[in-house]
């Protein structure tokens, strides 16, 4: 069967034997991966119009206790300029990012101790209370299910957790034996039951990736059907051991963009920050392949490049305001609109 065809097979079941999508990522090409990226677009239309939804990241701390071998904020580091934003300077960037619209805060961090259960419910429950209109999504990692439990019951409602590879000898080639596939997963699972809208999702081009660890990947994510899908290209960092590696491709990043669309239609599924420091278009190309999400950075100047998961971010010398409006003309630029709204995971089909 055709590559073509196979694409029309996901389109009609949303999913696939280990096979069939290994023969995609082992012989795609551009036609494929043009026609994959319409029919995307096609179901992203139908089910979205032409609304981009955004969300405000706020990165409040670079302090982790991991050491994942491709982050540059890794416990590792020495080189890191460490800070930790305390609820105050959270909720400035809240008032900030509400001023230009945003109906959505993303708390992104390492994982870091001092944020223990009873200071970040303090924080989520801050931002709910004085913005009980707006969404309170969460990247903090992997934590114990009562964690969980008490985060969700303070107000968060969606939360955002890679899970970076299916593949459980590729997970130990990308980090430190003490971090485990089988953890992330129970922490995936966890959140779901807990009632959390859930964000899983891939770098694509990490070192020891294969069309096979890819098939692992899709087949995990129609499985779990997550209702966000984080997805960009591994760029290096020049202070982990990854800092030799190739970038991922931008255009097989694409392809999974838009093979995970078809997939999962009524997916939310941003156009990354990686995606744009990739290629200038990027977040461009990610929209046009089926990307119905972007997030604008809402974390102050002064700690914008102490925040660095990867060389050479982009964003980290803009502000909220010039950040979202770049943003609006992007889009503008290829006919999409960026909504103010809380842009909630909605099951359609």
């Amino acid at each position: 069967m055709k590559n073509r065809d196979l694409i029309d097979k996901l389109n009609k079941e949303h999913c696939l034997t280990r096979d069939e999508w290994v023969q995609i990522f082992a012989t795609w090409d551009q036609y494929d991966l043009q026609y994959a990226a319409r029919l995307a677009q096609c179901i992203a239309l139908e089910r979205f119009g032409r609304r981009i939804f955004f969300r405000g990241i706020v990165e409040f701390t670079n302090v982790c206790r991991n050491d994942c071998y491709y982050c540059g904020i890794r416990a590792g580091n020495p080189n890191v300029a460490r800070y930790r934003l305390d609820e105050e300077d959270i909720l400035a960037c809240c008032a900030d990012g509400y001023t230009h619209g945003f109906r959505t805060f993303v708390l992104q961090g390492g994982e870091d101790p001092y944020y223990d259960k009873d200071r970040m419910c303090g924080i989520v429950r801050a931002i709910s209370e004085k913005y009980p209109d707006c969404a309170v999504t969460l990247s903090i990692g992997e934590l114990d299910r009562d964690y969980y439990q008490a985060l969700y019951d303070a107000g968060a409602s969606r939360y955002l957790l890679r899970h970076e590879t299916a593949d459980p000898a590729h997970y130990r080639a990308l980090h430190p034996e003490k971090q485990t596939l089988e953890n992330r997963l129970r922490c995936l699972r966890d959140l779901k039951e807990i009632g959390f809208q859930t964000g899983c999702g891939i770098m694509i081009g990490t070192p020891c990736e294969s069309p096979e660890t890819l098939a692992a990947d899709m087949i995990f994510m129609g499985e779990f059907k997550p209702e966000m899908v984080g997805l960009g290209p591994f760029i290096p960092h020049h202070d982990t051991p990854f800092r030799d590696e190739p970038a991922g491709s931008v255009d097989l990043t694409i392809l999974v963009i838009a093979l995970c669309r078809i997939m999962l239609p009524d997916a939310l599924i941003p156009s990354t920050t990686a995606l744009g420091t990739a290629e200038s278009d990027g977040r461009q190309r990610g929209v046009l392949a089926g990307c119905n999400v972007v997030m604008p950075n809402l974390s102050p100047m002064s700690v914008r490049k102490k925040y660095m998961l990867y060389d050479g971010k982009a964003g980290t010398d803009m502000s909220a305001e010039a950040g979202i409006r770049i943003l609006r003309e992007q889009m503008e630029e290829i006919g999409y609109e960026v909504v103010v709204s809380r842009g909630d995971f909605e099951k359609r089909s």
